[in-house]
């Protein structure tokens, strides 16, 4: 166990893994996006709603999920974690505009468009933490650049 971890023990066990865990996240949070946005388009089609859209409970927790996984990278690998942490708030923010975009949308009787932002940040967001998880695939070629 490092002498400085803040969780302890969850560090032993999760702490090795973490990378791969966020990457894991953000895979699951690019699929519930893409569920978020069909089930915004069923909405949009059904005549239940007038005017407003529902919040898809499940994309709304991966995303908290995914914010709280990057501040835990943020603890234990301090560059990265703060890199990750600032594009995954980014990709956050960027997710509550898009759903608001998609209820103006909706309530000016137009076609729901996708979420483009939404997407290039989760795109960045998955590149980004695929570098942190995978870079073991790289690093010979790398350090004998370096």
């Amino acid at each position: 166990m490092q002498p400085l971890s803040m969780f302890g023990p969850v560090d032993t066990y999760i702490g090795p893994y973490v990378e791969h865990v966020v990457l894991a996240l953000v895979l699951v949070n690019m699929g519930t996006r893409w569920w978020a946005y069909r089930d915004y388009r069923r909405q949009a089609r059904s005549d239940d709603y007038e005017d407003e859209l529902d919040r898809n409970w499940l994309h709304e927790a991966s995303n908290v999920v995914l914010v709280l996984g990057s501040f835990y990278l943020l603890t234990l690998h301090h560059h990265g974690g703060m890199v990750l942490s600032m594009l995954v708030l980014g990709l956050f923010v960027t997710d509550f505009f898009e759903f608001e975009a998609r209820e103006v949308e909706l309530r000016n009787d137009e076609k729901l468009s996708s979420p483009k932002g939404a997407l290039t940040a989760s795109v960045f967001v998955a590149l980004y933490a695929g570098y942190l998880s995978l870079f073991f695939v790289i690093e010979p070629y790398w350090t004998s650049i370096v």
